[in-house]
């Protein structure tokens, strides 16, 4: 539908005509009912999950849409993204919510992005976790917080979620929407079925004309190209004294990173480090996996490297002795990059499709990643062409690049001054996005004048 321009009495009041078609696929169709026959056994998988630790214990009734907590009074509006990214991408945008005195709920479906919303998210703002996505379980959701604007961050798209809301006539909005030309390339394999997705949103704000072309042609009805929030978040903060602490372990090394890192780019960067020990001694290397949960596994591959590596879920510091750096922590990449002047940022050596480098760019890294950036191509690609990141295709490479660096801190330094200006020429996504918004939130404010009327 297009945005509300003039008075209208309530969201209810919506004419059918603007309601998507309830006519679904039979992709679809088939996706309801294994979903409605799983309903019944979603607390084993739910148990499943929790033994690898992929759930919340004390929250499993979330996933149930179930809750103890009270849908405040007022106009509700629900923003939804898959995980810690999606999460950090969207908190400017929450404030900005928030100043607008509308309460929010936000939902998300790791445990680590629970953990990132405790600490970050504004005061007054409601996390819970995302509902399993069975007709039953989602309909218990939407009955509990019966929102009155839904936010779907990127890609992050639950059928039953959209088909429940939609009936519900529920304005539907898909905010800094990207699909990778590998995920455009599957869903034209199912057009009708990602048709009847995204048919049922009402808008969609796309990070680049690229992904507004790719959406169009999946059945987006309408579309705006607004740019790339990740391009308006903040630096990430840094704990003062966890900072302190760690500059006076690491006193006068040389200092190198690798951040958010999947299976592969640890050995990768081992390896680049063993070359290197020789040429600068006292170098030491920050490793910042993706998954904490895996540094320990890293820790194998330093012992096995005949390095030694110091572990800091353990409490451990970078003592003299130390090679590798194992910061398997959450939300304290603000203090890698405060420390590390060059940054390997991860996903991208292994064919994962990169992680975000604009953290890194605002903290004054000067930035390496791999071939493998199609999640973050526009930026990756903009930084590149700047000259303020720049690309190695292998581990070897990998070595080269700060080595060069290491030698010339000129030539460092220019790149990430340049990785700076790229950031700031690229933002403005967050005002852009506000203002696709406001009649959405016009909207609400008249349904609530009409609700005292």
């Amino acid at each position: 539908m297009p945005p509300p321009s003039g008075p209208m009495t309530s969201r209810t009041a919506i004419p059918e005509a603007r309601v998507a078609d309830d006519r679904l696929p039979w992709t679809l169709r088939i996706y309801r009912l294994l979903t409605m026959a799983m309903a019944p056994f979603a607390l084993l998988l739910l148990n499943y999950r929790l033994k690898r630790g992929k759930e919340h214990a004390e929250r499993l009734p979330e996933r149930l849409g179930q809750s103890a907590l009270a849908r405040p009074a007022g106009p509700l509006i629900w923003t939804h993204g898959a995980s810690v990214g999606e999460l950090n991408t969207v908190l400017p945008l929450i404030e900005r919510i928030r100043e607008r005195k509308f309460n929010v709920l936000v939902t998300t479906g790791t445990v680590t992005s629970a953990e990132l919303a405790e600490r970050r998210l504004p005061p007054g703002v409601i996390h819970q976790f995302v509902p399993l996505d069975a007709p039953s379980i989602v309909e218990r959701f939407l009955d509990r917080w019966q929102p009155d604007l839904a936010l779907f961050v990127e890609s992050d798209l639950w059928p039953n979620l959209i088909i429940a809301s939609k009936k519900r006539s529920i304005p539907l909005i898909l905010l800094n929407a990207r699909l990778s030309d590998r995920s455009f390339r599957r869903w034209r394999l199912a057009p009708a079925t990602i048709s009847a997705l995204l048919s049922r949103f009402d808008l969609c704000l796309a990070q680049s004309t690229e992904n507004a072309t790719r959406y169009s042609a999946l059945g987006a009805p309408r579309i705006t190209t607004t740019g790339n929030l990740k391009l308006d978040v903040p630096a990430p903060p840094a704990d003062s004294e966890k900072l302190a602490a760690l500059k006076t372990a690491i006193g006068g090394r040389t200092v190198i990173a690798a951040t958010s890192t999947h299976s592969g780019e640890e050995t990768a960067m081992i390896n680049a480090h063993r070359r290197l020990k020789t040429k600068y001694p006292g170098l030491l290397t920050l490793i910042a996996p993706r998954h904490p949960e895996r540094g320990a596994d890293i820790g194998d591959l330093v012992k096995a490297a005949g390095l030694t590596a110091a572990v800091r879920s353990r409490g451990e510091l970078p003592r003299t002795s130390v090679d590798i750096y194992i910061a398997d922590t959450l939300g304290e990449l603000g203090l890698i990059y405060r420390l590390a002047p060059i940054v390997l940022i991860g996903g991208s050596l292994v064919s994962h499709g990169g992680q975000n480098p604009v953290e890194a760019a605002r903290l004054g890294a000067a930035i390496l990643h791999g071939p493998y950036v199609w999640n973050f191509a526009e930026i990756y690609a903009a930084l590149d062409a700047a000259g303020g990141a720049e690309q190695v295709s292998d581990g070897t490479k990998l070595a080269d690049a700060i080595d060069s660096w290491l030698k010339d801190a000129n030539a460092r330094q220019k790149t990430a001054e340049t990785a700076l200006k790229s950031m700031e020429t690229l933002a403005g996504a967050l005002e852009r996005t506000i203002s696709a918004l406001d009649p959405y939130f016009m909207h609400l404010r008249l349904d609530r004048r009409s609700d005292y009327a």
